[in-house]
């Protein structure tokens, strides 16, 4: 479904991403994993367009989407969930989500996504009418996943959604992420919590200083004992 090439990405004088290579198949959770600064951040964004890419290929669904306009590829069934959330913190959370929907034409089909999206965060509908940025840090977490699904995405870039969450509202966020990947949305997950991202990805890479490393299956590198010293903590 994904496949990233020998991609590079420079800021100025600084080379980011050294020729990377990952591949996301139809139904999977593919997760990237590294410390902080690695370059897990940069590969997404040079996924969705949002950085510029001096070297490599990116292809999805057999089209080459290297350097695309970012708005182009909502159309073509991707979504990406920024880090940090990136909520549209002075409007509505039904604001919020009839943004996520902005690119689409089926009203009935869009009100029964309103509430599919209810339906796994019930805490939005009882916040409704709230506007975004008073909700908390979960609950915006849930927002921007719930925005993300309202464009009725193949395939699902999350950028460290566990991020600043107490574990219980964590566990709840992957939770959901398993749920949204059975239901056929593939996922391409970027996380510092080594342990939750592998304990429900099918397949991982993890990146260092801006190189792939290591990659196989989550459960091969979730018993990994370097994965486990430098990621797990253990």
């Amino acid at each position: 479904m994904l496949k990233i090439k020998g991609l590079n990405v420079f800021y100025g004088a600084i080379h980011a991403l050294r020729d990377i290579e990952i591949e996301v198949n139809e139904g999977e959770i593919v997760t990237l994993i590294g410390a902080n600064g690695a370059g897990k951040t940069s590969t997404l964004r040079a996924v969705s367009g949002l950085v510029p890419v001096k070297s490599g290929e990116i292809t999805y669904n057999n089209k080459n989407i290297t350097n695309i306009a970012t708005h182009k590829l909502i159309n073509l069934g991707m979504a990406h969930v920024p880090e940090g959330r990136r909520i549209f913190a002075n409007l509505s959370v039904m604001e919020n989500l009839e943004l996520g929907a902005y690119s689409r034409k089926d009203k009935s089909e869009i009100n029964k996504d309103y509430e599919m999206v209810f339906s796994k965060f019930p805490r939005l509908k009882e916040r409704i009418k709230q506007v975004g940025g008073t909700l908390s840090g979960g609950e915006q977490q849930m927002l921007a996943v719930g925005r993300a699904l309202m464009s009725r995405p193949k395939l699902l870039l999350l950028d460290e959604p566990s991020m600043g969450l107490a574990p219980i509202v964590v566990k709840e966020i992957f939770d959901i992420i398993k749920e949204i990947n059975k239901n056929g949305t593939t996922v391409l997950l970027v996380e510092q919590n080594a342990h939750m991202a592998l304990s429900i990805a099918n397949r991982a890479y993890v990146i260092e200083t801006g190189n792939i490393v290591l990659s196989g299956n989550a459960d091969k590198l979730l018993n990994d004992d370097s994965v486990r010293s430098a990621y797990l903590g253990e």
